[in-house]
């Protein structure tokens, strides 16, 4: 057992270089497909949100005050809120549900 964490270690550290090194070996020439560009460009939002949005609802007592939360803060930043106001009205929505679903 105790090795076995050694070899998920290797295995990590190797997956994470492939991930980072193949990309600058591979691609030596600008892109210029559209699709690929594009789908280069939302890679990063894609990640964002499938490891942001688990942490939201779960980050609460009760799952329904992340979602709550969730939604206001979606309003908010869909009506032109900067982060502060984002997160303001968040965490005002979680005291708030708290308070009234517990």
């Amino acid at each position: 057992m105790k090795y076995n964490v050694y070899l998920y270690f290797l295995v990590m550290a190797g997956v994470t270089f492939m991930v980072r090194a193949l990309p600058v070996t591979v691609l030596k020439k600008p892109v210029t497909n559209r699709f690929f560009k594009s789908f280069l460009y939302y890679v990063p939002y894609a990640t964002l949100s499938v490891m942001i949005f688990p942490a939201i609802i779960n980050a609460t007592q009760n799952p329904l005050s992340g979602l709550l939360a969730l939604v206001a803060g979606v309003a908010v930043a869909w009506f032109g809120g900067d982060l502060f106001r984002v997160s303001v009205a968040c965490c005002a929505v979680v005291f708030l549900s708290e308070l009234i679903i517990i």
